[in-house]
């Protein structure tokens, strides 16, 4: 019996747009950017605090990183 190797099935929805390698990596990088700009300002002793608005209207005042990033990451 003969292993056969058989490619992957992806599936993805309609509206998906498949990018080349180098489109992906420049989109990785402008948004790592990003939030490294969006984190910076509230790190350090003069660091400043963020307020962050949800979509429902919900409010979190924050100077810590890892507030920032979960919350953003949440409503993606």
């Amino acid at each position: 019996m003969a292993y056969e190797q058989s490619r992957p099935a992806i599936v993805l929805k309609e509206t998906t747009v498949r990018r080349s390698k180098e489109e992906a990596y420049e989109n990785n990088i402008v948004a790592s950017l990003v939030i490294g700009e969006v984190v910076r300002t509230a790190y350090g002793p003069r660091g400043l605090n963020k307020l962050l608005v949800g979509t429902v209207g919900d409010t979190t005042v924050t100077k810590t990183g890892v507030t920032i990033l979960s919350l953003a990451l949440i409503h993606i």
